[in-house]
């Protein structure tokens, strides 16, 4: 037998190790249309690739999906990520699990991962077709005719994996064509977001504090309650930015604003105090700077030019002495730290993590990564409408589907 599979990422990878392992017989094309293989893997986690998620309970693990958490439940249990960690120090990539539960390989090098494939890829079976771009692919009977861009004669085979991933990382190949190809098969793409990526916002106050960050920051939306998210944050020349926007932007990724009709937000900066305790804060600090600039009774509490910028946009005048300060004015300095509004006008376009939505997993078997509507077509990774939040949780839904697909498709 001989089958495809298109997309040399992680879900790729893992497909053809897997396709491998489950029967030595198969013949694998592995197409890539880079010079390399895992260009994306390499790159995570800021080039030190975020492997997987240290939780452990599963359940756990599939809550951490704005989509497609329901359809992972059999892949995830197949090969959850305790499971994943264990098949990457088996061979020969030690990790470490750091605080935040962010697994990362002891080097702190996204190449090693790639590399446990480049050893495994050394076999007769796989052929690895690099700079190879696929055109496009035809069901043919019970055959696939995939064509190539500058190559006369098209490669014909038995099954084929498509693992071409979104349109996150464009500079990394990932451009989208696999959902050309799911389509032409007869699929369909549910609408498409950009997920994971930071939020510009009407504001330009936050330019002055950019690079400013917190350990804990809220952001939730005054239009629906549900969308709120909690986790490290930071102010960018252009809004918002960090660990809790970019989750946040996941959970919006459908919604639709603009400079027009904006997003109205509310950032906690203290979402682990309740306001009475941040204002006796406050208060014993104006204590113990009466005579000083209302500025300085935010020390040790917010760095100094975030106090001035709260002064300016709560029109409080910064010369004003702490003890000329009423408890009125006070309380909005407090309310405003509990919820500063923002007002988000845009994503930071082209560059996301990761690409919302994709083909329509009502057409997909969970238990198989198999076509409903296509025998021998199957799917895995981004390309299907699964998107997860930072912390592993992607990159462990393409271990689990691909290892899944690349075990089904050769049996």
């Amino acid at each position: 037998m001989k089958f495809a599979i298109v997309g040399g990422g992680a879900a790729g990878l893992m497909a053809a190790a897997s396709a491998l392992k489950t029967n030595r017989e198969t013949e694998i094309f592995l197409i890539e249309r880079n010079d390399g293989l895992g260009n994306k893997v390499i790159i995570s986690g800021g080039g030190r690739c975020n492997v997987t998620t240290g939780i452990t309970d599963v359940s756990t693990v599939l809550t951490n999906y704005p989509r497609g958490g329901k359809f992972l439940s059999s892949a995830m249990y197949r090969f959850p990520p305790d499971r994943v960690r264990a098949w990457f120090e088996a061979r020969g990539v030690p990790l470490k699990v750091e605080d935040d539960l962010r697994v990362f390989p002891v080097s702190n090098d996204g190449r090693d991962i790639v590399g446990v494939f480049e050893k495994l890829f050394q076999s007769q079976k796989i052929r690895r077709l690099l700079n190879t771009s696929v055109k496009r692919i035809e069901k043919r009977e019970q055959q696939f005719y995939l064509f190539f861009k500058d190559q006369p004669k098209p490669l014909v085979v038995d099954r084929v994996i498509l693992t071409t991933g979104g349109q996150a990382y464009r500079h990394t190949g990932s451009k989208g064509d696999g959902y050309a190809f799911a389509q032409s098969l007869g699929h369909s793409i549910t609408q498409l977001a950009p997920s994971l990526s930071s939020l510009f916002t009407k504001e330009t106050w936050p330019a002055e504090v950019s690079g400013m960050s917190f350990e804990r920051a809220t952001i939730r939306a005054l239009r629906d309650k549900k969308f709120s998210r909690t986790g490290p944050f930071l102010f960018t020349h252009k809004g918002i930015s960090g660990p809790a926007a970019f989750a946040f932007s996941s959970i919006v990724a459908f919604e639709s604003f603009d400079r027009e009709h904006p997003l109205d937000i509310l950032v906690d900066l203290f979402p682990d105090e309740t306001r009475d305790d941040l204002r006796k804060t406050v208060e014993t600090n104006i204590s113990k700077n009466l005579k000083k600039s209302f500025t300085n009774s935010f020390v040790g509490i917010i760095p100094k030019s975030l106090s001035e910028i709260l002064c300016d946009q709560l029109k409080i005048p910064q010369e004003k002495k702490s003890g000329e300060i009423s408890k009125k004015d006070i309380a909005r300095c407090v309310d405003w730290l509990k919820g500063i509004p923002m007002h988000v006008i845009s994503k930071g376009a082209g560059d996301e993590f990761v690409t919302a939505g994709g083909v329509n997993l009502k057409e997909v078997n969970p238990t198989t990564m198999e076509s409903k509507l296509c025998n021998g077509l199957f799917f895995a990774g981004e390309i299907l409408d699964i998107d997860g939040f930072t912390g592993g949780f992607n990159l462990q839904a393409s271990w689990a589907t691909g290892s899944l697909a690349g075990e089904r498709a050769t049996q």
